[in-house]
């Protein structure tokens, strides 16, 4: 439609002609699975259709971006979809300022759209699945939807009623702050998305606005905060807490991080204000996974790459668009490593590890412990899978980093918030895609499938 309205008939006719063959693929493959006679368990089809689902759409993502006025190849339209698509919103692409409107609002939708998916799974799949300490978050669906395993519809349309309320309060927020509608509604899909795809080169460094700063910060902040607990305050009336310990721990980091940031900068002879304001935003961006930049903090210094490389690995909070290893494993972690101090010193102590005031059983402990092995082995070998493209340490180490917690920018020259993943080899920028599934798909929904006995009847 847009195409139409800038009669960029081409362009509007390849979407007419990929919208029709992916509904018709769509179709034929609920038509098939609508059939009797599958060989796997119900577990076994959760793992597999969950991760081929991503990998499919991200295929189909994909082409509309071919065969356009850019010239855009098969590697660099696929790391535009999976970007999108996990809501890392990493770019390849430039001269966003005069692209077709078409094609930028197509990233944007894959990305509002992938958010929508991340909650499904989040709060429908993964907890079911006890995918890295998920199961945690069962009564969170039941809070929903006042059943303790309700369907994945009942739970998607309470949670995206939300996401969409957030999504119309963002885009009009940003138009009051003086955005035009155009990007302003593209803005609010991404933000809301925890995404991070923009329509312009410099992100929302463009600009330059305080008040849109402002703006997508709180947004950056509500997309990365439990979706559920919206819900679950709106079904309640109020009457439960909207405030729980992961967000206060994610509040907490967050506050920590623009000070530290912001005391760095200044220490570095930046104007306090300016170092605030910098500070701030980019943090949030980044501490979110959103991955929106108002200027190049990768050149702020090492302290400032070793504070935002941590936070690569923070991420925000689970049932939330917002990818990384996220605040709620961070806390069970630490409560696990506590109590192992607190036997080492009583031995014969009954330490229990709680959260939120619940007991913790060592089922959910080990799934945790071990998520977060695999996630810091997944990131040391396929950085190193980068660095033998060619690609130097900084640039490998982040890209992956970014990419499992679908941040966005890099830190490295190749990758950082001033340039895009264009000038990385084809090979990296495949690694760098299995990475942003990878993260997205919480790693055990896909490493389980390496296993022999998955396969086993």
């Amino acid at each position: 439609m847009i195409d139409l309205i800038d009669r960029n008939t081409a362009d509007a006719l390849r979407f007419l002609a990929m919208s029709a063959m992916t509904a018709m693929t769509a179709s034929l493959l609920v038509f098939a699975f609508r059939q009797e006679g599958t060989s796997f368990s119900d577990r076994r089809t959760g793992f597999l259709m969950t991760a081929s689902a991503w990998v499919v759409v991200c295929v189909f993502g994909a082409l509309p971006l071919l065969g356009g006025s850019g010239e855009v190849s098969f590697t660099d339209a696929m790391f535009e979809s999976v970007s999108a698509l996990t809501t890392t919103g990493s770019t390849v692409l430039s001269g966003l300022d005069d692209m077709p409107r078409g094609i930028l609002l197509w990233r944007s939708l894959l990305q509002w759209l992938g958010g929508v998916g991340i909650i499904a799974m989040a709060m429908s799949f993964l907890p079911t699945l006890r995918v890295g300490g998920m199961q945690l978050f069962l009564s969170e669906s039941s809070d929903i939807s006042g059943k303790p395993f309700a369907k994945v519809s009942q739970i998607v349309r309470s949670i995206l009623v939300v996401y969409l309320g957030l999504t119309l309060a963002c885009a009009v927020g940003l138009m009051l702050a003086g955005m035009p509608t155009f990007d302003a509604v593209n803005h609010a899909m991404t933000t809301i998305a925890t995404g991070g795809l923009s329509t312009k080169d410099a992100s929302i460094g463009y600009y330059r606005s305080v008040p849109i700063e402002v703006v997508t910060e709180i947004f950056m902040v509500m997309g990365a905060l439990p979706l559920a607990s919206y819900a679950i305050f709106i079904a309640h009336r109020g009457k439960r807490p909207f405030i729980d310990e992961q967000i206060k721990a994610f509040i907490f980091v967050l506050l920590a991080a623009i000070g530290l940031s912001t005391t760095w900068n200044v220490m570095q002879g930046m104007e306090p204000p300016t170092a605030l304001r910098l500070s701030a935003f980019n943090v949030t961006s980044v501490l979110t996974d959103t991955g929106f930049a108002t200027t190049d903090f990768s050149a702020w210094g090492s302290f400032a790459v070793g504070l935002f490389f941590l936070l690569y690995l923070i991420g925000g909070c689970a049932g939330s668009t917002a990818g990384a290893i996220k605040i709620f494993r961070w806390q069970v972690l630490f409560l696990s490593v506590r109590r192992s101090l607190q036997l080492m010193i009583y031995p014969n102590a009954v330490a229990r590890v709680r959260y939120q005031g619940n007991p913790l059983s060592d089922d959910v402990i080990n799934n945790v412990r071990n998520f977060f092995f695999l996630y810091i082995l997944t990131l040391l070998v396929l950085s190193l899978g980068v660095m033998a493209t060619g690609v130097d340490f900084l640039s490998a180490t982040t890209s992956i980093a970014q990419g499992m917690a679908n941040a966005g920018p890099g830190l490295g020259p190749l990758v950082g918030p001033a340039t895009t993943f264009a000038a990385i080899p084809d090979t990296a920028k495949w690694l760098v895609m299995a990475a942003m599934l990878l993260g997205r798909l919480e790693l055990l929904t896909v490493y389980v499938m390496l296993m022999p006995a998955f396969w086993s009847r």
